[in-house]
């Protein structure tokens, strides 16, 4: 006897329960979550059918090619996400590392110092917050989890942190791997 099974989205099949204080409304073509700390909109793809009943979200997919699949655990983590960012809100922290390398906040622009002949201003976009620890710890936070991490990354590009000595911008716990620099060779000075 042949089995027949049905393989399914372990993650687009997880039902996701609305916290008190968020409402979540599909509307036509998009999903709106508003919660505490604002609110985000996210456009749905047509082949993914969202339902809210109960307080609780559920995902699922209208065919079954690999575009429809692959795309069914990804709306559900998105709607998670923002359901987490109108809540809790997310944070990326960066160090830097370097003699001289300073951070700080004029107004709502990060003005970086990092080793360039000029320093480097970031405008706060809209939505997000800089936040400056010390002079060489910079906080991202926002409701968006795709905003902040691109704004991190963003950041981060301005002076990625180099294998020799690891200087630049990095995010806070990355391990930054490390090359060993060209050794020098002794020169001898006596010639007889």
């Amino acid at each position: 006897m042949q089995c027949l099974v049905k393989h399914m989205s372990r993650i687009g099949n997880t039902a996701i329960t609305i916290p008190q204080g968020v409402t979540v409304t599909v509307q036509e073509g998009f999903i709106l979550v508003k919660g505490p700390k604002g609110e985000l909109r996210e456009n749905m793809q047509p082949s993914i059918e969202v339902s809210i009943a109960d307080g609780i979200v559920r995902v699922s997919r209208k065919g079954e090619d690999k575009q429809v699949k692959s795309s069914h655990g990804l709306v559900r983590s998105l709607i998670n996400n923002m359901i987490i960012g109108v809540t809790q809100g997310f944070e990326k922290r960066l160090e830097m590392v370097g003699t001289g390398y300073r951070a700080a906040l004029q107004g709502t622009t990060l003005v970086l110092a990092v080793g360039f002949s000029h320093p480097v201003e970031v405008a706060q976009p809209q939505g997000i917050t800089f936040a400056v620890d010390g002079n060489s710890k910079i906080s991202i936070k926002g409701i968006s989890k795709h905003d902040v991490g691109q704004i991190a990354a963003n950041i981060r590009d301005i002076k990625p942190p180099e294998p020799y000595k690891g200087k630049g911008i990095k995010y806070e716990g990355e391990v930054v791997r490390r090359k060993a620099g060209k050794a020098v060779k002794a020169v001898g000075a006596a010639t007889a």
